[in-house]
């Protein structure tokens, strides 16, 4: 009889634990969505609101499919990192994983780097050391090819807007020998660092809580070079995929711009400049929240934009980015909360 009832008893503790991650996650994605709602003060939402009413929705929807498509084709290119070293991840659980970020980083700064790599270990079994290696390779691959993509923008705007760029390099010149002495500070202590782990690596091997925080450190090393190990065809891949994201960034701009009539006339080189301001207003406030629309504001005003149609307008393409975050983050941490990990 007991021998009868074991599995029986088992499914059901199976069913209980399916409905507690269940009710958890859920909880999990309507905290970021109150979090979201909760940092917007009357005046913010009162501006969302007018975008909302003002604007062609058939654009709107066109904006929010570029913002998916770019993070699909991050996912893309995120796998190729996990090729040299032996994995080979889901599309799904890999684009799951890129959104989540995406929405955990709504609340709190770089929880969503963690919450990606832990998501694709439970639905993987990839090492959380390893994907935070390849978390950070992206990355800055990434800061490079903004620094040219910065570059190029200044070079394009400049005569449009001297004074403007004047302007903040004056008011920032002040700082640079600081930031120059903390760079500097930041790079003596790594050097210095990786020197003293090297050397004193074979006399610590032989203790145990050594060797985990080893293991997690050589993890991520191998995380971090496997960009160094990818085929040629695997090179093209990620350059391509790299230029696609940036060009569906910008996309995305030219797309709300032509929600406004006032904004229709302008083309690729004003949503260039809309995503080079709008991308430094993400980096000045938590989710871009308030910096974002008033920089794209800042941006549009360049083309002869006024204020009314400019801030509309970077309301609308911040929300329209935030909202298919937050709704397809919640439909992900629902799936991962019931698929079952993956062993290999």
């Amino acid at each position: 009889m007991p021998e009868s009832k074991h599995p029986r008893q088992k499914r059901q503790n199976t069913t209980i634990g399916n409905v507690v991650k269940l009710v958890v996650f859920l909880g999990i994605g309507f905290f970021f969505i109150y979090w979201f709602l909760l940092k917007l003060d009357a005046s913010q939402k009162e501006a969302i609101w007018e975008s909302f009413t003002h604007a062609n929705y058939f654009w709107v929807a066109c904006t929010m499919c570029t913002c998916m498509l770019s993070h699909f084709v991050r996912a893309l290119r995120w796998r190729l990192l996990y090729e040299p070293l032996g994995y080979s991840p889901g599309l799904n659980s890999t684009f799951g994983s890129v959104v989540v970020a995406y929405l955990a980083n709504l609340a709190f700064p770089r929880l969503g780097e963690v919450l990606r790599c832990a998501t694709l270990r439970s639905s993987d079994n990839i090492p959380v050391e390893k994907s935070l290696g390849t978390v950070v390779t992206e990355r800055c691959v990434d800061v490079l090819a903004f620094g040219v993509i910065v570059l190029i923008g200044l070079l394009c705007m400049y005569g449009q807007a001297k004074e403007w760029l004047v302007d903040i390099l004056a008011s920032k010149s002040s700082s640079l020998p600081n930031m120059a002495l903390v760079a500097a500070v930041v790079v003596a202590v790594i050097v210095a660092g990786t020197i003293a782990y090297r050397r004193l690596r074979p006399s610590l091997i032989r203790y145990g809580a050594f060797r985990k925080i080893d293991g997690i450190i050589q993890g991520g090393m191998g995380g971090l070079k496997s960009i160094f190990h990818l085929q040629r065809r695997q090179i093209i891949l990620f350059i391509v995929f790299s230029c696609l994201i940036y060009l569906l960034y910008i996309a995305g701009g030219i797309f709300i711009l032509q929600a406004f009539p006032e904004t229709l006339g302008l083309g690729f080189g004003a949503a260039f400049v809309v995503y080079l301001f709008g991308s430094i207003g993400m980096t000045i406030s938590q989710g871009g929240l308030g910096a974002y629309p008033v920089l794209v504001w800042q941006a549009l005003a360049l083309y002869g934009v006024n204020e009314v149609v400019g801030l509309a307008a970077g309301w609308l393409l911040w929300a329209s980015q935030q909202a298919i975050i937050i709704v397809v983050g919640v439909v992900y941490l629902v799936y991962f909360s019931l698929s079952k990990k993956k062993h290999s």
